[in-house]
C-alpha cells in the first residue's frame, strides 16, 4: 500500500520556522510530482509549493518564505516554513502524482503568540 507520511507540524510564535517532512511507504512506478497543499479551517485546499522534474511551483502567498526540496533517491519531500505568520494556519498536506495520486494524511502547523 502507497502512502504519505509526514511530519513536523506544531504550534510555532509568529516570525518563527518550522520544517515540514514527507517520506512515501511502498512502491510506485513513477512520479511526476511532488508537493505541499494547505486547508485553513473555513477555507479550500490551496497550492503551496509543488515540485515537478526540474521545476518548482510556490504560492505567491509564501514566496520568499517557504522553500521545497526533494530527495529523489529517497522519494522525500520537505516544506522550510520561515517567517510564519498567523495566516498560515492550516493543516498540511503532502501530495504525490505519478502512476497513482496519493494525499498524505495532514499535519496540522499552527502560528500563534
Amino acid at each position: 500500500q502507497v502512502q504519505l507520511v509526514e511530519s513536523g507540524g506544531g504550534l510555532v510564535q509568529p516570525g518563527g520556522s518550522l520544517r515540514l517532512s514527507c517520506a512515501l511507504s511502498g512502491s510506485i512506478l513513477s512520479i511526476n510530482a511532488m508537493g505541499w497543499y494547505r486547508q485553513a479551517p473555513g477555507k479550500e485546499r490551496e497550492l503551496v509549493a509543488v515540485s515537478s522534474g526540474f521545476r518548482i511551483n510556490v504560492a505567491d502567498s509564501v514566496k520568499g518564505r517557504f522553500t521545497v526540496s526533494r530527495d529523489y533517491a529517497k522519494n522525500r519531500i520537505y516544506l522550510q516554513m520561515n517567517s510564519l505568520e498567523p495566516e498560515d494556519t492550516a493543516v498540511y498536506y503532502c501530495y504525490l502524482k505519478g502512476s497513482v495520486e496519493v494525499w498524505g494524511q495532514g499535519t496540522l502547523v499552527t502560528v500563534s503568540s
